[in-house]
């Protein structure tokens, strides 16, 4: 390993903010869609391209992330960092003068397109510049960084909507700082080839690969059931305060945080079992969120289950950084971008599915999903074989 040139602290912020601006594109505009369905009013079909210029980023993503993992392995992360930096901020803010519905939700598409690069490169370059715990604790970090960012971006986005239903477009802005930054600190990493075994270039590990996509789908699927679901449960309760609302949000966050901060502990801990032991959690806290019959009982199922899914994120994105070289990192970066944002879109219609639309269903479909965490959790016991390896002939020199 090279130590002409190291990652610091410049380059860890930079990645790990980097790393929440797509959550950016899907939580800013939450507080401003009834503005905006009322300033469109007159739009064919706005009741559809309204909750869809909300979700296209997301839907994007999950499709092009693995495209983006490609480009990074084979033209580099940086050019194309830069590039969807570009991108982000050009269609971020084209809203604030656009007057067709339409080209609004194109301007999205153009938002999703640039997050998965962003997202893909981010966490890309942390498996370049980083190694052994301190890359475990970039990952634990983007967990963190991305779970407060979703809060505080949710706050800001409201606030910002008291003055219009386009200012809040106006936070795109903020590639402006960070193209500059990352023109300035990021380099590109290149591979130096020490024996001749690596002239070959190894076939992509789908096989180990794909029961961990399949898990990084699943956690997706688990990050965003309390956010979307536990507004309508607590109405259920009769509780509808702003104030207790938000305090049940606040609770998984911070169980997300302190679940994601935990990753460090487990350390020496095979990843199998810690999977295993996150999905157990979010399965009880889910499983309580299904009976709880009070406020407080649904503040301690959140808190739970926040433990559980802010594990899963560092130690899957750990254990799948673990089987594959350099060459292969930006595509496995991707696959696994892809799969997480895939999972956040499709949580809410798998519970619309099973719940068929009927809000008093809520609290069964949420004990089905806590049931099939659980089953899942069992499941993981299979894949105690799959050990982190990484390849030994192969080495990373972080500046080109």
């Amino acid at each position: 390993m090279s130590v002409e040139r190291q990652a610091g602290l410049p380059q860890s912020l930079l990645l790990l903010l980097g790393s929440c601006l797509p959550v950016l594109g899907a939580v800013l505009l939450a507080p401003i869609l009834p503005r905006m369905q009322e300033y469109f009013a007159d739009t064919p079909g706005v009741a559809v391209l309204v909750p869809i210029a909300l979700t296209l980023p997301a839907l994007m993503i999950a499709l092009l992330a693995p495209v983006a993992g490609i480009i990074a392995d084979r033209l580099g992360r940086k050019p194309l960092l830069i590039g969807a930096m570009f991108l982000y901020t050009v269609c971020g803010v084209l809203p604030l003068w656009l007057e067709s519905l339409q080209v609004i939700v194109i301007s999205r598409a153009g938002i999703g397109v640039a997050e998965a690069a962003i997202m893909t490169c981010c966490t890309t370059m942390m498996g370049d510049y980083y190694s052994g715990a301190r890359r475990e604790r970039m990952f634990a970090l983007q967990m963190v960084a991305t779970s407060l960012s979703a809060a505080i971006f949710i706050s800001v986005g409201g606030v910002l909507g008291e003055h219009g239903w386009r200012t809040p477009f106006a936070l795109y802005g903020v590639g402006l700082v960070f193209l500059p930054l990352m023109l300035w600190l990021l380099w590109e990493p290149r591979v130096h080839v020490v024996t001749a075994t690596t002239a070959v270039r190894r076939a992509f590990p789908w096989r180990p690969l794909a029961p961990l996509y399949a898990l990084s789908f699943l956690a997706g699927l688990s990050l965003f059931i309390v956010p979307v679901q536990v507004g309508y449960l607590l109405n259920l309760l009769h509780v509808e305060g702003s104030q207790q609302i938000g305090m049940t949000m606040g609770a998984s966050q911070f169980g997300v945080l302190v679940g994601a901060l935990s990753f460090r502990l487990f350390r020496g801990v095979a990843a199998y079992r810690q999977v295993l032991l996150a999905f157990v959690a979010a399965g009880i806290g889910g499983g309580l969120l299904a009976v709880a019959d009070s406020h407080g009982w649904v503040v301690i199922a959140v808190l739970i289950n926040g433990l559980g899914i802010g594990l899963m994120m560092p130690t899957l994105l750990t254990w799948i950084m673990a089987q594959i070289d350099f060459q292969q990192r930006g595509r496995a970066a991707g696959g696994f971008t892809a799969m997480f944002f895939a999972g956040e879109f499709a949580s809410p219609l798998v519970v619309l599915a099973i719940t068929g639309g009927v809000s008093s269903a809520l609290p069964a479909a949420l004990g089905i999903v806590a049931a099939f965490q659980i089953l899942v959790a069992l499941a993981c016991i299979r894949l105690r074989g799959r050990r982190a390896a990484f390849p030994a002939s192969v080495a990373v020199d972080p500046e080109r």
